[in-house]
């Protein structure tokens, strides 16, 4: 019988952990589809189908030898792993943000000669990496709780997948919303976005690092409004799975957050430089 406690347990686990990557997934897809490059879609989804299968292998193969990571090895592993998926998204957002200044007015038709193989590849690696940490962290997190539910484990199982079903569907909603809107409008904003969700990625590392003592310095915490937004509930949740929000933070965990943000969104927003028209490159000839 399903315990409606365990349900909403995982529920909230399942889409916490997978509102992050749809985000991600939904932001290649529209990009694709934007910049004339949509026979890649299938490319990108079997990226996303593959993590997910290594997911769900992953979580049964943990669940059957070792139940659950204990510690420090699971902070090191979900450091090390929001550590690679940070550079790779902050790759992404650098790559996108030259493929739209090079393309100028005649965006789709440029972008469809500059989406070289190689890049595509790039773009699969960055959804399954989103998709795989995602994927992984959850199957962590639901043997975790299905270990200790004892009879309540099919329950925590079912609302995790309602979860995640939840996630799929706001990932949905953003695709099609970014499809509506004025490309230049996307670029800068999913970028932008891109840069927040980085920013949540390194900091929650950098918490990851400072509780198992990896970081000894700035351990201490900065401020405390749990009494105003928890980031175990409501909002406070949503915020934390997107955006890496904590209502506690440590010093360390703070300082590299606004670090990133600072730096990184610094050199997104700043002009790109002019390029060299092909007249200033060509040779000159002798004489």
């Amino acid at each position: 019988m399903l315990e409606p406690g365990f349900i909403v347990s995982g529920l909230l686990t399942g889409l916490r952990e997978g509102v992050e990557a749809a985000l991600i997934v939904a932001i290649v897809l529209a990009y694709l589809v934007r910049t004339g490059n949509a026979r890649y879609v299938g490319r990108i989804l079997l990226g996303v189908g593959a993590a997910v299968a290594l997911s769900v292998i992953s979580g049964i193969a943990i669940f059957v030898t070792v139940g659950e990571l204990q510690e420090p090895y699971e902070q090191v592993f979900e450091a090390l792993t929001m550590l690679l998926a940070a550079a790779v998204v902050t790759w992404m957002l650098f790559w996108m943000r030259r493929q739209a200044a090079s393309a100028r007015g005649e965006l789709q038709a440029r972008m469809d000669r500059a989406l070289s193989e190689g890049s595509v590849w790039a773009l699969i690696a960055l959804a399954f990496s989103a998709v795989i940490r995602e994927g992984i962290e959850t199957a962590l997190f639901l043997v975790g709780q299905a270990t200790s539910a004892d009879t309540g484990a099919v329950s925590v199982l079912v609302g995790a997948l309602i979860g995640l079903l939840g996630a799929a569907v706001l990932g949905y909603g953003f695709y099609r919303g970014a499809r509506l809107i004025d490309l230049r409008i996307f670029f800068r904003w999913t970028g932008i976005a891109l840069i927040f969700i980085a920013a949540g990625l390194v900091s929650r590392a950098v918490h990851e690092l400072v509780e198992i003592g990896v970081i000894g310095i700035g351990s201490g915490t900065a401020f405390d409004v749990s009494a105003i937004l928890p980031h175990g509930e409501g909002v406070g949740q949503f915020l934390r799975a997107v955006l890496g929000y904590t209502s506690q933070p440590e010093w360390a965990t703070l300082v590299s957050w606004a670090g990133y943000v600072a730096v990184v969104l610094w050199l997104y927003l700043r002009p790109m430089p002019p390029r060299p028209s092909r007249s200033a490159e060509a040779p000159r000839p002798a004489g």
